[in-house]
């Protein structure tokens, strides 16, 4: 007969090991974009797409353009295309621009990066 004592750390380290893994990829993580990082794009109309890991919340999400005066711009979301990717247009003109996103994933944490590019 199992004591008690060693069922239940049993059953807690079995519930540790299969609860760690959801909790270390819960963060949303850029894995791609549209531009990707200094990429040159074709202007005037430039369509923005981040991909992540993990959903991400597009509602409390944010997609900043640094123009290439350093004017900034809050882009306006398009409706998400999947869970686990935020949208955007733009209408740009010639030069360096850079993105800047902060994306909350479904666990309540924000990511944050940039996304420098070139429009010609």
């Amino acid at each position: 007969m199992i004591p008690k004592r060693s069922l239940t750390i049993a059953l807690f380290a079995l519930g540790f090991v299969l609860v760690m893994p959801r909790m270390a990829f819960a963060h949303a993580h850029l894995m791609s974009s549209t531009p990707a990082a200094n990429a040159t794009v074709q202007a005037p109309a430039v369509a923005i797409e981040l991909r992540f890991n993990s959903r991400v919340d597009g509602q409390h999400s944010v997609l900043i353009l640094v123009r290439p005066d350093n004017q900034t711009e809050t882009l306006a979301l398009d409706h998400q295309s999947a869970a686990t990717s935020l949208n955007a247009h733009a209408r740009l003109q010639l030069g360096h621009y850079t993105i800047r996103w902060q994306a909350l994933s479904t666990d309540g944490h924000l990511t944050r990066g940039e996304i420098p590019f070139a429009v010609r």
